[in-house]
């Protein structure tokens, strides 16, 4: 079996009037996060990682934000997208490691969901997806709450025939 690992990251600015995606779900908060799709960092993250594994470029490569087919689309389908490329050349996803930075809103109860909303899309277990959240005790821009960032690292695998 070939294993390959990946790094992404991803950031969008908090903005009012807009909903707030992140993991795949909705979040009730006062602001959202802006950008051409729904701006779920997470999943942006993830994707970025998981094409980064396969040496695939990166997310803007295969979902262009002046593309209007991926305007407010629903990242779950970029995942779900993503998921699709790598298996074209042959790999699966082993494991998920993810982080998100914020202040607020307070992730820790919304995290199982998350793995389960993001497990169901990529067609793996919950336990294979770790989310991790944190703040950066109000320093720079996500201490000010003007945006939220996540990282996230991968495992994909690749079974020799």
């Amino acid at each position: 079996m070939k294993i390959r690992t990946g790094f992404g990251f991803d950031v969008h600015r908090l903005v009012p009037g807009r909903e707030l995606w992140l993991g795949g779900i909705r979040l009730e908060h006062e602001m959202g996060l802006l950008g051409h799709s729904d701006a779920d960092v997470l999943i942006h993250a993830i994707c970025d990682a998981l094409l980064g594994a396969a040496n695939m470029r990166d997310i803007g490569y295969h979902f262009p934000d002046n593309a209007s087919e991926f305007e407010n689309i629903d990242s779950k389908i970029l995942l779900k997208k993503t998921v699709n490329l790598i298996a074209q050349k042959g790999y699966h996803v082993g494991n998920i490691d993810a982080t998100v930075c914020a202040e607020r809103p307070k992730l820790k109860a919304y995290i199982p969901l998350m793995q389960e909303t993001l497990a169901g899309v990529m067609g793996i277990d919950a336990d294979d997806v770790s989310i991790k959240a944190t703040t950066t005790e109000k320093l720079g821009f996500t201490g000010r709450e003007e945006g939220i960032s996540a990282y996230a690292t991968v495992l994909i695998e690749k079974t020799e025939e």
